[in-house]
């Protein structure tokens, strides 16, 4: 592509010919999108698309779906659905009683689509905040488009109305919370300064109803280099409390109570440690060793300490091959979801001063499905919601208690079949001789195979049922693989550390050996082998595009970071220094540099087909990042797609039409590019 005119001059004050498609608004950006979109949509349209389209969005929109609720503290079991007759969704609730039931009676709270037609918008939901206790009112966050920014408007339960006069926040990355029916926590854009670098909120305030939002009293405000700043009110019962949460980066954290004469005492803990305070306890998570009391504790240890004082218990201590996937308060105890290599466990704890018991808990699933604890009310009782599901078995969802009975009370209908295929864990050794654990589900070896991973911000990636891959994908006759990197946190902090900042090679390092590790045992050849990313994973899809073309058929990334040059100037990015590095800095750009796709392509490499896919609303990772890496690529005529959704958000799809889009698009290049029959 040759751009012409003042566009042109401007690029060459930069060495980024492509910055002008960083322009959101510019015409001929916009019509440069439109183009690329409507050869993306030419060239893989035809009967297959629109069959696999189809049969995703059959999968979205089912009404055979199990709902996976929420519990607000006042008995009901919240959720919100989507189908094909409600695309933006209705938030509804029902009874305990009713739950149980194959199809309950549910009471609609908030129709999002009736919503959009009464005031012509576009809104898609974000979530509510419902009043503790009372119960009657609510925070509604509505996001244009699928944005992170929302708009935040309270809402009457008893009466189904926006509040009129009521509590209402413009649009922004807002976070806010209930402190009683007339006080919140506020903190958004309160205008000029209020901010970080990041584009979060740098200052809290305490609201009160009937005041003016400029008028309500600042609580903290922290630096403009912090990533957030944000209070939250506890509201158990007997136990009400106010703390100030200032996010250094994005693994440093400040936790201070807000005390009655709003002087702030610091809760002790490592400022690296994720800290979660419930009722008498202090739980700290580390990330790093510590030593307190004369013992060094090692990352990734779960400690409780007594409110107001150190004295660490321990609850959990990895070892190289176990981690902590997640810690969840009931009133009285505390549930374990552990993992030895990449397979869950659990366990409920009971706090017995001074010691603590331990007992098994009961609802697991199969060798390879995942668990998780979808849901407690820790202010009222003991009881708890789990799921449970494998890469081939539709998820479970239970009610249990502790000390009593697991129950089941939902089946997830399976959405393809499959009879014959199997689910088996390998291990790859990566470049510096670490075993790299990864899965294997689908039918047998030799056709397609799809490698999915992540690799970053300490996100495990776990065996999970999706019935829009397994139609799209296994059903057909392809092998779905799912990698757990370095950079992770399938064994704890000490597995992200690994790929932090200068180190962030060893999980490019792990992705190729897991790709070669493929080949070796036969599930598949290079020629057939995809590989797919989203956000931290596009970034992963553009260093194996740039650096390790040789292993793959096709990839894709979706939502990609790709110039890390510019990335802490774009959005959210500066968010992310902790993770990568600051491109501004000398010594961190000259790693950087090794790495960062957008300025590793080269002519006559051998690279794959790719396809390029992101949101023009992605208010978090920049969609320039995909456009510009596309030009580049299509200037150096390399077969290169590339498809931007006009909503979405960091999600790419503001409703299941364009989630059938997106994947239908990226199944059947990949498809079609690795010889799918």
């Amino acid at each position: 592509m040759v751009v012409t005119g003042s566009t042109w001059e401007a690029a060459l004050d930069t060495d980024d010919r492509y910055l002008w498609l960083e322009d959101l608004d510019a015409p001929e950006a916009a019509d440069w999108v439109s183009q690329r979109n409507a050869e993306t949509v030419r060239a893989l349209s035809g009967d297959g698309f629109t069959r696999l389209k189809d049969e995703i969005r059959e999968v979205l929109d089912s009404k055979d779906r199990i709902p996976v609720p929420a519990w607000c503290g006042d008995g009901f079991y919240y959720d919100f659905w989507t189908d094909a007759d409600h695309p933006r969704g209705l938030w509804r609730r029902t009874t305990a009683e009713q739950f149980r039931r194959d199809e309950p009676d549910w009471d609609v709270l908030l129709d999002v689509g009736a919503l959009n037609r009464a005031e012509n918008e576009n809104w898609t939901w974000s979530g509510a905040i419902v009043l503790r206790p009372g119960y009657d009112r609510c925070l509604v966050k509505l996001a244009r488009g699928g944005a992170d920014a929302v708009v935040v408007r309270e809402y009457d339960l008893t009466r189904r109305v926006f509040v009129e006069d009521g509590f209402t926040v413009p649009e922004a990355k807002t976070t806010v919370s209930w402190i009683d029916a007339d006080t919140v926590f506020v903190a958004t854009d309160f205008g000029p300064g209020s901010l970080t670098s990041s584009g979060y909120p740098r200052v809290v305030k305490r609201w009160r109803r009937g005041t003016p939002l400029a008028e309500a009293a600042e609580v903290f405000a922290g630096e403009a280099d912090d990533v957030l700043i944000t209070a939250v009110h506890d509201p158990a019962p007997g136990y009400e409390r106010d703390f100030v949460v200032r996010r250094r980066d994005f693994y440093h954290t400040e936790l201070y109570q807000i005390r009655p004469d709003g002087a702030l005492a610091r809760i002790e803990a490592p400022d690296d440690a994720d800290c979660d305070v419930h009722r008498d306890w202090v739980l700290i998570q580390l990330r790093s060793p510590w030593t307190v009391g004369g013992e060094t504790h090692p990352a990734g240890s779960l400690l409780a300490t007594p409110f107001g004082r150190v004295e660490p218990t321990v609850l959990f201590r990895p070892d190289e091959r176990t981690s902590l996937l997640s810690h969840t308060w009931t009133r009285d105890h505390l549930l374990l979801v552990t993992m030895a290599d990449v397979r869950t466990r659990m366990e409920i704890l009971t706090p017995d001063h001074p010691r603590w018991r331990r007992a098994p808990m009961p609802g697991g699933g199969g060798e390879f499905d995942h668990v998780w604890v979808v849901d407690t009310d820790p202010d009222h009782d003991n009881d708890f919601l789990l799921s449970s599901e494998g890469f081939l078995q539709p998820a479970t969802l239970s009610l249990g208690t502790v000390g009593g009975d697991v129950t089941v009370l939902k089946q997830a209908p399976a959405f393809f079949d499959a009879a014959g295929m199997t689910v088996r864990q390998h291990f790859a050794v990566s470049a510096d001789g670490t075993r790299v654990p990864y899965f294997v589900a689908g039918a047998g070896n030799g056709g397609p195979a799809l490698l999915y991973g992540y690799g970053g911000f300490e996100v495990t990636m776990s065996p999970s049922y999706s019935g829009r891959t397994g139609r799209g994908w296994l059903a057909r006759g392809g092998t779905w693989v799912l990698a757990g990197i370095r950079g992770g946190g399938e064994y704890g902090p000490a597995w992200h550390r690994a790929a932090l900042r200068e180190n962030r090679m060893k999980a490019y390092e792990d992705f190729a050996a897991v790709a070669a590790d493929l080949v070796e045992r036969g599930i598949t050849t290079p020629d057939r082998l995809g590989a797919l990313g989203g956000s931290n994973g596009g970034l992963l899809m553009g260093v194996m595009l740039t650096r390790y073309p040789e292993l793959f058929g096709a990839i894709v990334a979706m939502v990609p970071l790709l110039d890390m040059r510019r990335y802490t100037k774009l959005l959210a990015g500066r968010s992310w220094i902790a993770e990568y590095g600051d491109p501004d800095d000398p010594a961190d750009w000259a790693y950087l540099r090794e790495f960062s796709p957008y300025q590793n392509v080269r002519p006559g490499r051998p690279y794959p087909p790719s396809l390029l896919l992101t949101s023009t609303r992605d208010d978090r990772v920049h969609p320039g990042h995909a456009r510009k890496m596309a030009a580049l690529l299509r200037e150096l005529r390399y077969d290169t797609t590339y498809y931007e959704n006009v909503e979405g958000g960091h999600g790419a799809a503001a409703d299941n039409e364009q989630s059938a889009t997106n994947w239908a698009l990226t199944l059947e290049f990949l498809w079609r590019h690795l010889g799918g029959a």
